[in-house]
């Protein structure tokens, strides 16, 4: 074990999810290497005024207190920071500089390049649609109000989003991502290359949890929130009016009361499950036929989708936003983004038990070659190493 110490930090979103589930895997794996503790915020209470300032001006002072003690504490050596929106502020990457504490920076998602954010049409000049949340161009502007239906608070959002870009471009971070495709989103945006490096979130694959696929199993899994942006209305409206010949659709999520999907789509072919903890997910994934998502916007590293690679179980999914990156270039269950048509025949191609089965063996050898507990492990060093040359 190494004589290092990490503190990890990260803010917990209001509603756990494939984030959050991360964070618990990265500590377990951590744990096995260095000495780490672990320090989080939480989102539970609802966004002030006065939350924002000191969001934006680096002086949550709540926030910051609570990191100093922890500092003090446990005297890291290197700070591992995630989620910073919004309960742990900017102003803990302030405290680590000042510090002189090594910083890495894992960013899970594209809410750092988000359109709402910029408050500009201008920002989605190669994009209809923000890859971070969905908004529409037309959407875009200061007075739609669309955070918290406050102009005041939409425009602290702008101003905070350019102290987070001043911060990553300009303070000594290691800035970790999960794809190549996210490494060349992020250089885009003008962050220098040798501060970004590829790192993926930890995925338990023992081999011992490679069981035998069963391509004949009748369920079919889709795990997530069930929002507009995550394609989930269009994949039950396919399921519905498609000859899908035994197969269930199960889906595990919660909804927004205004979203009545549970009436609209009531069918024989498709369960409702509600909310399941993470074993009863991992167990429902394990026995499926296969996982399937038609998420719309930019993805990390998508949890689900590399949780059923883990068991060998066939993922179908839309092949942009860097998706691909974690399957076998060879993969034939990846549909065209927003081609529903071309959902609909990768749906039908979960009755060919042989492409199944091939696809299984695929998607075990890529996770085996690709994600191995050795082979992260010495990534991360090569980063912690690659922190000390500069």
């Amino acid at each position: 074990m190494s004589h290092q110490k990490i503190l990890v930090i990260n803010t917990k979103y209001r509603v756990f999810g494939g984030e959050d589930a991360n964070i618990v895997d990265e500590l377990k794996f951590l744990k096995n290497y260095f000495e780490v503790d672990y320090l989080e915020y939480n989102n539970a209470n609802k966004i002030g005024f006065f939350d924002l300032i000191g969001f934006l001006t680096q002086s949550n002072l709540a926030s910051n207190s609570k990191l100093l003690t922890k500092i003090k504490i446990f005297e890291p050596d290197i700070v591992y920071i995630h989620n910073t929106w919004f309960k742990a502020g900017l102003g803990i990457f302030k405290i680590c500089k000042k510090k002189n504490i090594k910083i890495l920076h894992k960013i899970h998602n594209y809410r750092f390049d988000c359109s709402r954010f910029f408050l500009s049409k201008n920002h989605l000049k190669h994009h209809q649609q923000c890859p971070a949340c969905g908004i529409k161009k037309e959407s875009l502007g200061i007075y739609n109000k669309y955070f918290s239906e406050s102009i005041i608070k939409s425009i602290l959002i702008n101003l905070f989003s350019k102290k987070y870009f001043q911060i990553l471009k300009s303070y000594p971070i290691q800035i970790l991502v999960l794809s190549e495709f996210q490494k060349n989103y992020i250089e885009k945006l003008g962050i220098e290359n040798d501060k970004i490096s590829i790192y993926s979130n930890p995925i338990d694959i023992s081999i011992k949890e490679f069981s035998d696929y069963d391509a004949e199993s009748n369920s079919v899994i889709f795990a997530g929130r069930l929002v507009e942006n995550k394609g989930i209305e269009e994949i039950l409206k396919i399921w519905n009016n498609i000859d899908t010949n035994n197969l269930i659709l199960e889906i595990i999520g919660t909804t927004e009361d205004k979203i009545n999907i549970f009436k609209k789509y009531n069918s024989k072919k498709i369960k409702f499950l509600g909310q399941l903890d993470n074993n009863e997910v991992k167990k429902k994934i394990k026995t499926s036929r296969a996982v399937i998502t038609a998420t719309k916007l930019f993805e990390g590293q998508p949890r689900v989708l590399l949780e059923a690679s883990s068991y060998g179980v066939p993922s179908i999914y839309p092949n942009f936003g860097g998706m691909s990156d974690f399957f076998p270039t060879d993969y034939l269950l990846s549909f065209k983004q927003f081609n529903y048509e071309d959902l609909e025949k990768k749906i039908s191609m979960l009755h060919d038990s042989k492409l199944l089965s091939d696809a299984s063996k695929s998607i075990k050898n890529h996770i085996i070659s690709n994600y191995s507990e050795d082979l992260l492990f010495a990534k991360f060093e090569n980063i912690l190493k690659k922190g000390e040359n500069e």
